[in-house]
């Protein structure tokens, strides 16, 4: 008899429930991409049923329940905190504290209510410890340390630990208000970003500046150890008390008041992005190091927000005193309740693990955990909203889908099981072709509805990648950054005959290697490598654009635009097709073409969307 356990986070941002079935991950999934609000954080009742319905079993069927944090320990900082502030912290207190009068404090009551029928225990494991076990028990490794590194848990902000076997264990932590996921949110928040999800677009601008608040931010702002823990001067920030991240005192120091969020931006913002992304590195690689001397160990894991620095990720990879490195796909958390789970089956139920044979496959099954769609299923969706669609065989899709990205059509793929995590790898994704220098320009303007300078990942044939990347591991879940290898790269043309040279933003449309769109300022792409043995259809559609075209990657961004979450369903899928300036959606097995498509299609008329 199959013994189920489910895994939950909730209340504060992207809210997401998985199961086990016998200890194997058998569905897990974010409840943003159920109720379309970007980041969620409400209990996650849809991704629930989503997953109970998946396995085909009920509430009274779960053996354990496991919730990714301890709400009172976190509750405790908080009243500690204003305690140490009052009165000043009175108004953050007094925002904070209707939230905790409601779910956040009635957790189990909350379960309970949501879950008719299950009688079972529900458990609580402290949030680094949910970080650290959603790292290590799905990892290919049989030992490893592990490296946690977020904004802030219930007190933790950073940990070191090791996993053997079965047993976790963390050995070191740091604690709020020392913070590197919020000294990264400090400089978004200060850049015009908004937190908790600006710092992708921080890190994508960074090399378009100069480090040249590095030192500063050193020097002033954080005492940085030889073993990679810090003092941050909270003169420098109100994320403690008060409503913003920073304070007037960064302001004076770091050239002015936070930019205004969409309005232009300048050199500055380009130097935060900079100068933070340095820092983060150079701690990053210090707490890897010290991981390393307390372990002992080969293999590293990560997981927190902080490990979705892709750039950060690549030069630990590189550089780092690791032979391997495996990243939670869903390190932030979301991912928390994959660890939650995990923690409950092998430490509370007492389960063994047994890693991969071999250290190269992980539990996370590609991070295709999500709803997926038969035929029949898609087919009624789409017929539901009028859609004009064609129904193709495998092989006939995969070169007709080939022959619109080489003509430079963008494409809508959607196919599978949606992916867990921030990284669309191939089953809700927009594919584009990457030899064409306009195309990040088309993609990010016309279709994504978003700032112009953010950069767009390749997906490459893993058998391929080594003759483009300087990359010496797989890369499945889009979580390393890497070189260009300097055989594709091109010399960017620092001025026109007849003009000024470019500046800032403007040196994005420079072609500068064989495959510009997905070429960064700095010659690097964040890369997914994809195997046929982990996305079969994904990799033949890559096969087939190589034989047509002798490129052996595609352009792939995350199927939505700015603001939404990652489509789920067909339905999603059209919505946004026809929004947006896509020229063709896949739905597999059916090809739908924009031009074929009726103007009032679903009983709406479709108007695209604008930034603002």
């Amino acid at each position: 008899m199959t013994r189920y356990v489910l895994g939950l986070s909730a209340f504060y941002h992207d809210s997401a429930a998985c199961l086990l079935g016998d200890g194997t991950l058998l569905a897990a999934a974010q409840e943003e991409r159920f109720t379309r609000l970007k980041g969620d954080e409400t209990f996650p009742a849809n991704a629930v049923r989503y997953c109970l319905a998946s396995a085909g079993v009920t509430p009274a069927d779960l053996e354990v329940v496991a919730f990714y944090e301890k709400p009172l320990l976190r509750m405790d900082r908080l009243l500690e905190t204003y305690l140490f502030l009052a009165p000043r912290g009175l108004r953050s207190f007094l925002r904070a504290a209707p939230l905790w009068l409601g779910d956040r404090l009635r957790t189990e009551r909350t379960i309970r209510a949501a879950l008719d029928g299950f009688e079972g225990p529900v458990l609580y494991a402290e949030h680094h410890e949910s970080h650290a076990a959603s790292a290590f028990y799905p990892s290919p490794f049989a030992d490893a340390a592990v490296l946690t590194i977020d904004g802030v848990g219930e007190w933790a902000t950073a940990t070191i630990g090791a996993g053997r076997g079965q047993q976790l264990t963390l050995s070191h932590e740091m604690h709020f208000p020392d913070s590197l996921g919020l000294l990264y949110s400090a400089f978004t928040y200060h850049a015009g970003f908004r937190v908790n999800s600006g710092e992708y677009k921080l890190m994508g601008l960074a090399p378009y500046g100069e480090p040249r608040y590095a030192e500063r931010i050193l020097g002033e702002v954080m005492s940085l150890r030889a073993d990679g823990s810090f003092a941050l001067d909270q003169r420098f920030f109100d994320y403690m008390g008060g409503l913003t991240m920073t304070s007037q005192r960064f302001a004076d120091r770091f050239d002015g008041p936070a930019r205004v969020p969409e309005s232009p931006l300048t050199q500055r913002e380009m130097d935060y992005a900079s100068s933070v992304q340095t820092v983060c590195e150079e701690v990053v690689l210090r707490m890897a190091r010290t991981a390393h001397r307390e372990t002992g160990a080969d293999a590293l894991v990560m997981a927190g927000g902080v490990a979705l620095n892709a750039v950060a990720n690549g030069r630990l990879l590189r550089e780092g005193p690791f032979r391997h490195l495996w990243i939670q796909p869903a390190a932030g958390d979301a991912g928390g309740a994959v660890g939650a789970a995990l923690l409950a089956w092998h430490r509370w139920l007492g389960m063994p693990r047994t890693p991969a044979e071999g250290g190269t496959e992980d539990g996370m099954r590609g991070a295709g955990l999500g709803p997926a769609f038969s035929p029949d299923e898609a087919e009624a969706e789409l017929r539901s909203l009028s859609a004009s669609y064609v129904r193709l065989d495998e092989a006939a899709l995969l070169a007709r889908t080939a022959e619109l990205l080489a003509d430079g059509q963008v494409v809508g793929w959607f196919d599978g099981r949606m992916e867990f995590g921030p990284r669309a790898l191939g089953s809700r994704s927009i594919l584009a072709d990457p030899r064409d220098p306009g195309m990040q320009s088309v993609l990010n303007r016309k279709i994504k509805f978003r700032e112009g300078f953010r950069p767009f990942a390749p997906s490459v044939l893993e058998e391929r990648a080594d003759d483009w990347f300087e990359l010496d591991a797989p890369s499945p879940y889009m979580l390393f950054v890497a070189p260009l290898r300097a055989s594709h790269r091109r010399a960017p043309q620092d001025a026109p005959p007849d003009g000024e040279a470019p500046w800032g933003i403007d040196r994005i449309n420079q072609p500068r290697s064989d495959v510009p769109a997905v070429t960064h300022l700095d010659y690097s792409a964040r890369v997914q490598t994809v195997s046929a043995r982990r996305s079969p259809r994904f990799h033949a559609l890559l096969e087939a654009f190589e034989a047509r075209t002798g490129c052996p990657m595609l352009v792939n961004t995350s199927f939505n635009v700015r603001g939404e979450p990652i489509v789920c369903t067909p339905g999603d899928a059209y919505a946004c097709f026809m929004r947006t300036a896509i020229d063709a959606l896949v739905v597999f097995p059916f090809l739908l073409l924009r031009d074929d498509q009726p103007p009032t299609a679903g009983g709406a008329t479709w108007r695209p969307l604008a930034l603002d």
